[in-house]
């Protein structure tokens, strides 16, 4: 399971530091795509197959589940750590997230996740207000 938050750089090459509490759960080989709320999603190889797996059965004559796998698919890269830790974010990948500079890497359970650091404060900002009536409405799902 992925958790925490990390606060790291991307250098000019568009290199990246993965946190070392992640690197084990990552595996040799993962996938980064593009995620939702303008973040990048990290997947471990065995997660990625069971996602893919689920997004196979959606229904082709749906044009909001092709749209979502064309975005999904299009944007996955598999990566691997080198050996000073790091792992290059494709350009495509770094101007969708608006990643730069300084990025947070949060672990959210059964993925990691890349942030612009100013896009991951601004989010916080706005979701720490609505957080008791987020966490109210998830109670109704008995979490």
């Amino acid at each position: 399971m992925f958790m925490g938050e990390y606060k790291h750089n991307i250098d000019a090459k568009g290199r990246m530091i993965v946190p070392a509490k992640f690197r084990d759960e990552l595996g040799e080989s993962f996938v980064v795509t593009r995620g939702l709320d303008q973040c990048l999603f990290v997947y471990p190889m065995a997660e990625w197959r069971i996602l893919e797996e689920k997004i196979k059965k959606l229904p082709l004559t749906k044009k909001d589940a092709r749209a979502f796998t064309r975005f999904f698919f299009s944007g996955a890269v598999e990566c691997e750590i080198d050996k000073q830790g790091r792992i290059n974010l494709p350009a495509p990948l770094r101007q969708y997230a608006d990643l730069e500079k300084e990025c947070a890497v949060i672990g959210v359970s059964n993925r990691v996740e890349i942030w612009s650091e100013h896009v991951w404060n601004s989010y916080v900002n706005d979701s720490e207000a609505s957080f008791a009536e987020i966490a109210e409405n998830m109670m109704e799902i008995d979490l």
